[in-house]
């Protein structure tokens, strides 16, 4: 481990000096068949651009590979892999490995510069089951704007062919716990990788390399394939940014093909932001031109609330949004808000903002907009109306208002507030498609029936259950965990419940003093267990830092998808202390330390990168103290998640999306009970990290 942290910091610190040469034109590089940046099956020491996130599907021979890779930052990229093979046991019998998965990680110490080439350091399976462990070194220099040219190094797989000898030692046998496995870190015997890119055209590309993978696993050990050349050559095809394709003649044997969709977060698949364009902001009469009209004489008047709260929520009933209360002064007024339908709460503040410049008297100087989520003030965000009349059509108007705009804690609702008795109780309930993933390439879909009923702000009953109407998924071996089986039964809930009561809970969530919120959920949690979770959050509106605290009771429930508890008779306390931060630009920081479903003592460390669109990517592990070997073959909890929105594919007004966690393996230790309505995720949106990212959508 010593000798492997000084050359990673040899690696780093040689970019540090060499990041001072004069700068060059940046290319971003291509996805190889694993998915990651790279030639054809060799990396390259390109990166993609910042944010770019992936989804590859490549078949080489008999070799399927789907991969999702995510470019975390400028230099920082992780993949997810899962790689089956076709006949894997036609050699040795009775083998029933047919999918492998794997994570990758890759950081570039060295952009690309006038004469230096773009470097890169990589680490392939390095928590797997050893069968892609490798390590590599790779460069790549551009020539023009057609020819880029990559060498490289490779260790472990990527070191099996055409060796030059062992660096740094030997290399030891793989652990097959799934831990990292740093005493293997470019340890063992070396060989050099290189390849050629020239872009023929705008649309078409030719890609040669030199290959230094042997294959050893499907052509010796196995038979799939037969490997006569470690040279590759092919031809990828790209009309527009987002797919790209290519074809592959590989090892002098087989046929390889790639199918790649490359996305970015930051910009909107369908272009412009969706919904109609806002009304603009009704000014009022100077006042020596009308002093009549700031007389406050009118807030006397016993309909003035009524009639304002009413004219206010059909104008906002457009956007989707609804009026909790309305409370006002002669000068000033303080809304409540509920936004159903926009996907950016800055955006609902401005919409909210223009609809009381046309709704409100002349003599109301100050807007006050509370958010309300789940019954709950998120936030206050304090507008001056004539800030509102004077910056509409000024350039940069956005940061101008930002700048007299305050946000403060949302505080109690005012005493005089005025509701509408109309919106409560509501029922609300949905019936759709849906579609469960275990993995990418297996799960079912399904009828989702949904419903939520809240009695009143914050008291909420909501429940779903699922029938499934088509599946690729089986049973498979039952769970030989030596812990409870607290998740590595799933495959059972699937099989067995169906339809199934997914949830059926009622939560009550409030303010129990500024800057804390609270919920206390009761009832079928999840399809696995059932129980009471209590939580509470301090999260001052302007603060970077949140802590928090969960307590949960739960029982396991019985895989028939019903209301029993009699299979399992399992139940357990968990719990944990939590601390949030937002790092600034999109990056938030998690860590969790307590008690987890199984019974096991640890934490969780987990990263989210959040954009102002909606999407969010991260990656999170989880160490207790269940041994590697306990856990099962994954070693312990780790996976990479992300969830898309809707509306930034489909160009729709709608706050839904689709989401996945990407794991190596399922163990039972380090389980977490999976209940709705977290309060962290649930008001962040209100404060000032998560107004401010998008607060240019204000005017919107």
């Amino acid at each position: 481990m010593y000798l492997l942290s000084r050359r990673l910091l040899a690696f780093l610190a040689a970019g540090t000096a060499l990041s001072m040469a004069p700068a060059h034109a940046e290319s971003t590089g291509t996805l190889n068949l694993n998915g990651a940046t790279g030639l054809i099956d060799m990396p390259s020491g390109e990166a993609q651009k910042d944010a770019t996130f992936s989804f590859s599907t490549s078949v080489a021979g008999p070799i399927t590979r789907t991969t999702f890779s995510f470019q975390f930052s400028e230099r920082l990229s992780a993949s997810f892999r899962f790689q089956t093979w076709r006949d894997w046991d036609a050699v040795i019998p009775g083998d029933p490995k047919e999918t492998d998965r794997s994570i990758d990680l890759r950081y570039q110490i060295l952009k690309e510069g006038t004469w230096r080439p773009a470097l890169t350091i990589g680490l392939q399976d390095f928590t797997g089951q050893g069968l892609f462990a490798s390590e590599y070194v790779a460069a790549t220099k551009n020539f023009g704007d057609r020819l880029k040219v990559t060498a490289g190094l490779g260790w472990g797989r990527l070191g099996s062919y055409g060796g030059i000898g062992t660096l740094f030692g030997d290399r030891p046998p793989v652990s097959p716990t799934g831990t990292p496995n740093t005493d293997q870190w470019f340890q063992g015997e070396a060989a050099p990788f290189a390849g050629v890119e020239y872009r023929i055209s705008d649309t078409w590309t030719f890609k040669g390399e030199y290959s230094s993978d042997a294959y050893v696993t499907e052509d010796e050990v196995r038979g799939l394939i037969e490997r006569d050349s470690p040279f590759n050559f092919g031809f990828e095809y790209q009309r527009n940014p987002n797919l790209r394709f290519g074809i592959y003649s590989l090892y002098g044997s087989e046929i390889g093909l790639s199918f790649h969709v490359i996305l970015d977060p930051k910009s909107r698949l369908t272009g412009g932001i969706p919904g109609a364009a806002p009304t603009p902001v009704k000014a009022r009469p100077a006042r020596a031109a009308d002093p009549d009209a700031y007389d406050g004489g009118w807030v006397t008047q016993p309909d003035a609330g009524p009639i304002l709260r009413q004219n206010l929520a059909k104008r906002l009933a457009a956007d989707g949004i609804a009026v909790e209360n309305i409370a006002y002064t002669a000068t000033t007024v303080q809304v409540r808000i509920r936004n159903n339908r926009i996907d950016a709460g800055s955006q609902a503040v401005g919409r909210t903002a223009r609809a009381l410049s046309h709704v409100m008297p002349a003599s109301v100087e100050v807007f006050e907009i509370v958010p309300v989520v789940n019954g709950m003030g998120a936030s206050k965000i304090t507008i001056r109306r004539s800030d509102l009349e004077r910056l509409e059509y000024t350039a940069d108007n956005a940061t101008l208002l930002r700048q007299r705009v305050t946000v403060t804690d949302a505080g109690p609702v005012p005493a005089h507030a005025i509701g509408d008795e109309a919106l409560y109780p509501k029922f609300n309930w949905n019936l759709g498609p849906a579609l469960r993933l275990s993995e990418p390439a297996k799960g079912d879909i399904g009828l989702r029936l949904s419903a939520n009923y809240t009695f009143a702000p914050g008291f909420v009953l909501s429940g779903s259950i699922y029938k499934q109407l088509a599946s690729n998924t089986s049973l498979g071996d039952p769970s030989t965990s030596p812990l409870p089986h607290v998740r590595t039964d799933g495959s059972r809930y699937t099989e067995f419940g169906d339809p199934a009561l997914e949830r059926l809970t009622f939560a009550w969530y409030a303010r129990p003093a500024p800057d804390l919120y609270s919920r206390l959920t009761i009832g079928y949690l999840e399809r696995m267990h059932a129980g009471v979770s209590g939580e509470i959050l301090w999260k001052p509106v302007d603060s970077q830092l949140a802590l928090g605290a969960e307590l949960n009771y739960t029982r396991q429930r019985d895989t028939d998808g019903g209301l029993g508890f009699g299979e399992y008779d399992y139940d357990v306390v968990t719990g944990y202390v939590s601390a949030y931060y937002d790092f600034g630009n999109g990056f938030l920081g998690q860590l969790d330390v307590g008690r987890y479903l199984a019974g096991d003592v640890g934490a969780t460390i987990s990263v989210d990168r959040v954009f102002a669109n909606g999407w969010k990517v991260g990656a999170f592990a989880t160490v207790t103290d269940v041994s590697a070997a306990d856990f099962g073959k994954s070693g312990f909890d780790k996976g990479i998640r992300f969830s898309i929105p809707f509306n930034w594919a489909l160009g729709t007004e709608n706050r839904r999306g689709f989401g996945m966690t990407l794991r190596p393996g399922r163990g039972d230790g380090g389980a977490r009970v999976d209940v709705d309505g977290r309060l962290y995720d649930s008001i962040r949106e209100y404060h000032t990290d998560g107004l401010d990212p998008d607060w240019g959508r204000v005017w919107r």
